[in-house]
């Protein structure tokens, strides 16, 4: 497997610089120094939306097939880099090696949506003789690059959430300037490093490593005409609120909830909610959380759930067999393991796991948490899930409605109305029927109401995102001038 390099530089205006190795990119499984990133200081930054905003013309006039030919230029890229990439984000991430080669499955296909997506801006032609008065008028509208973009990535899909920015950007022809999360920003580099290759316009990206309290310009500027973060809903709603007259896009958390009906076919339901819960350390937005299952099941399934959850493998994410890495780092671990023991001190019963060592906590499965605790109000963001029971299908819809969060759920049901019940009742922005909410395919809308956001990403959404409308009226000569 292919190794990293001693160190990385950032991307200003499409070329890599490197004026310093200030940022330390550890091995989340050692805690050891694996490389050193250059890090983007405040004059850096303005000079990448400099060149954004002087690149956004010739951005704009980049013909269809200009634009799809950079994305199919990734594409075959990516495919061939694939061991590399997945290593690095092994290391940087501390992410099983099955779930690292996983992402970058998911980073080719998001650019390869996108390459398809580029050639499809169309619009639509309107009649506007809707009354006497607009007798002879016709409109037609398309849509335009909305101008230059700040992309702000988290640290848990350093890869494909990268890309799911920048590829949208690509195929409207948007410049944009990149902040990848400082803990592991490897992967937004080597895409920087593919993207240098293109025949790209001077200025249409910029990658720049940088730390959360020095990367104002990138939330604040005015130049920047819209912001898509995707990280902690604390960070993203005050980032929303210092951006100004942008357009903003926030993909934030979650304590996604899965309903197993009394239906379920209960070995299916234990196999996909076990990795729902516990893929990739449980961090991920739509990891499963808070288990709701039909009484006349519960047993049954906690049965199977604790069992298969006991034989899950943790240790060095490099390792072929490791399901449970390393959390991000030990503060974190430590934060997550701190509300299991105050769940436990509340009242709750410890099924399985509970033991931490360093950024190692074990999957932990609980049962009966009070509703006060941060466990059961807050997102665990961890390799953490706990069980609760219902008589009534309704009442546990009202229980996955009773959180200020609302990304993804899930539902275990072969009752067509429960099904349709679920999808007209849930408050979240995506309903997902026989598997867990973790569930996502890089094409579907994907986003959150409440807490967990605001507007849509996949591909072609995020590409509305990225466009504005602009309208044509035409009055042909022979048409009534009737007053207006």
């Amino acid at each position: 497997m292919p190794g990293l390099q001693p160190t990385y530089p950032l991307y200003v205006a499409n070329r890599a610089e490197q004026p310093n190795t200030d940022l330390e990119v550890t091995d989340k499984f050692t805690g050891e120094v694996a490389t050193r990133v250059a890090l983007a200081d405040a004059a850096t930054i303005d000079r990448g939306i400099a060149a954004a905003v002087a690149a956004a013309p010739a951005c704009a006039r980049m013909a269809a097939y200009e634009r799809q030919a950079v994305l199919a230029h990734c594409v075959t890229r990516f495919t061939e880099r694939k061991d590399e990439l997945a290593h690095a984000l092994c290391i940087e991430a501390g992410k099983p090696i099955n779930d690292s080669r996983g992402e970058v499955g998911r980073l080719i296909d998001t650019f390869r949506i996108a390459a398809e997506e580029s050639v499809r801006m169309t619009g639509e032609v309107q009649p506007l003789d809707i009354s006497p008065r607009a007798k002879g008028y016709m409109g037609m509208w398309k849509r335009v690059p909305i101008g230059p973009c700040s992309f702000v990535s988290p640290f848990n899909f350093p890869l494909n959430l990268a890309a799911h920015k920048i590829a949208p950007a690509l195929a409207v022809g948007c410049p944009f300037v990149m902040k990848p999360a400082s803990r592991t920003p490897l992967g937004a580099i080597i895409i920087g490093e593919v993207l240098a290759e293109t025949d790209l316009p001077l200025g249409a990206f910029s990658i720049l490593p940088a730390h959360r309290d020095g990367a104002d310009l990138f939330t604040t500027d005015d130049r920047l005409k819209l912001l898509s973060f995707t990280g902690s809903p604390d960070v993203g709603w005050a980032l929303k609120a210092k951006a100004g007259k942008k357009k903003v896009v926030l993909e934030l958390g979650g304590n996604a909830a899965v309903i197993i009906d009394k239906d379920a076919d209960l070995d299916d339901a234990a196999a996909r909610t076990v990795f729902g819960a516990f893929y990739q350390s449980g961090q991920s937005c739509i990891g499963v959380q808070r288990i709701i299952v039909h009484a006349s099941v519960y047993d049954a399934f906690k049965a199977k759930l604790v069992a298969l959850t006991a034989k899950l493998i943790a240790g060095n994410p490099s390792n072929e067999k490791t399901f449970i890495g390393p959390m991000i780092d030990v503060k974190e671990a430590a934060r997550l393991d701190g509300w299991i023991q105050g769940a436990t001190a509340a009242g709750a019963t410890l099924l399985c796991g509970g033991t931490r060592d360093g950024a190692m906590l074990e999957a932990t499965l609980l049962e009966g948490v009070p509703r006060s605790t941060d466990l059961y109000r807050e997102e665990a963001f961890g390799p953490v899930a706990f069980f609760s029971k219902f008589e009534d299908f309704d009442a546990a819809l009202d229980e996955v409605n009773d959180s200020k969060f609302g990304l993804q759920a899930g539902v275990f049901t072969r009752d067509l109305f429960n099904m349709m019940k679920a999808w007209d009742k849930l408050e979240v922005g995506g309903v997902v029927i026989n598997d867990v909410p973790s569930y996502r395919v890089d094409n579907m809308p994907y986003g959150g109401v409440k807490d967990s956001g605001l507007g849509r990403e996949g591909v072609r959404f995020a590409m509305e995102d990225m466009t504005e409308i602009r309208n044509l009226v035409i009055r042909r000569r022979d048409s009534d001038l009737s007053p207006l």
